[in-house]
């Protein structure tokens, strides 16, 4: 059944399914949603479009014995044609791709007219504006906690969305590293990890708290052992510089370029207590560092080839690209030794995550932001990262 409803419409009588509401509550729940990010209902048109949807027989006025504050208001809910007529729109809706016509590609087409400067400092602009947003989104996402599945679910899409254009703008500014503009070269900053995600990389908080850490791609190299002792680690980590900086290098070249990131790490153990009791040779790691999204799988094999044949460390051969979907963490900033962090991982699992409804969902991630050769242990920064997921209420 295609009632031929818009966006708008299909989303607002998708409100009126949900729940009976009045126009002030509608308004209230389209801002807290953000639904004015995917939709066009402005609040001066959303008696509009009840009346719209009246007049067809989707909604009806409701009978309700429950008082509504504010006079005169009147409650409205999905009629049972309404309810088929919303789920038959919203199947279509997932379904069918629809077109889009997204303004930026008007502005792209017409890139010839455009001096080469204007040109990458609006593409900085955007980029600027795009990380704005995500963060208006996220806090949106984070206030809606208790939110049900479904609108978590518009929040993480549009959070995936964010993340995709600022991924695809991040690669076409560094491809223009050469573009010119009023007869002087413009440069593109290299893509660098702890800029473009600050919430993952340089967070504030010295108490847990949570963040969405987006899709990411990293090298990769597994081992286990005590860090500081066995020889397999140290290998493990000069496998992984080795095969970053090759593949920096081979990107500069062709005009890309990016910063090589810190070194992170992801840790397991079969005793949870070998972590706390800091019985480091118990301990399982990955360790990693993040790399741009336009650096493709067979980048890192060239890379680890021509890093091979001039380094010479068999561990470069196990060294592999991965994609890491951690989502929901808890995360703090720890600064001080890397032996004091026991108590901040007691305070997490014995604490935090029962009385935040959460569970581990992951492996521990830690990210290194200082130099332990050249920082003294009482000023290390150290990102403590845990995914978590929700604890289903029964």
């Amino acid at each position: 059944m295609d009632m031929g409803l818009t966006a708008a419409e299909l989303a607002l009588l998708g409100l009126l399914v949900e729940k009976p509401r009045h126009g002030y509550e509608l308004e209230k729940v389209i801002a807290e949603r953000g639904l004015r990010e995917w939709t066009e209902i402005g609040f001066s048109s959303i008696y509009y479009l009840i009346g719209k949807l009246r007049e067809r027989g989707l909604i009806a006025e409701a009978d309700t014995s429950t008082p509504v504050r504010g006079k005169g208001r009147k409650v409205f809910a999905a009629t049972a044609e309404g309810r088929r007529a919303c789920a038959a729109g919203a199947v279509a809706a997932i379904a069918e791709p629809h077109p889009l016509f997204p303004r930026v590609l008007v502005g792209l087409a017409n890139q010839p007219a455009v001096d080469g400067g204007e040109l990458l400092d609006a593409l900085r602009r955007r980029a600027e504006a795009l990380t704005v947003r995500e963060e208006e989104v996220r806090r949106a996402f984070e206030a809606e906690a208790g939110a049900p599945d479904f609108v978590r679910a518009i929040f993480d899409y549009s959070l995936g969305q964010l993340a995709a254009e600022r991924a695809w703008l991040e690669r076409y500014r560094a491809s223009m590293g050469g573009a010119r503009g009023g007869g002087e070269s413009a440069s593109v900053a290299p893509y660098d990890i702890k800029r473009e995600l600050k919430e993952c990389y340089a967070p504030r908080n010295t108490g847990w708290a949570l963040v969405e850490v987006p899709e990411l791609r990293y090298l990769a190299v597994d081992g286990s052992g005590d860090p500081n002792t066995a020889p397999a680690y140290a290998a493990a980590v000069e496998a992984l510089y080795a095969v970053a900086y090759t593949a920096k290098f081979a990107a500069k070249a062709v005009g890309a370029d990016f910063v090589v990131g810190p070194l992170e790490g992801l840790w397991w153990s079969d005793s949870y207590e070998a972590f706390t009791a800091r019985e480091k040779g118990l301990w399982s790691w990955t360790m990693l560092i993040g790399l741009p999204e336009w650096i493709t799988e067979e980048a890192v094999e060239e890379a680890k080839r021509a890093a091979l044949a001039k380094k010479g460390n068999p561990v470069i051969a196990e060294v592999r690209r991965l994609v890491l979907c951690e989502g929901l963490s808890a995360q703090v900033l720890h600064v001080g030794p890397y032996d004091e962090e026991g108590p901040v991982l007691e305070e997490l699992h014995e604490r935090y995550l029962e009385a935040n409804g959460l569970r581990p969902s992951g492996l521990h991630h830690e990210v290194y932001l200082g130099d332990p050769r050249r920082t003294a242990p009482e000023k290390l920064r150290t990102v403590l990262r845990q995914p978590v997921e929700r604890v289903a209420l029964t």
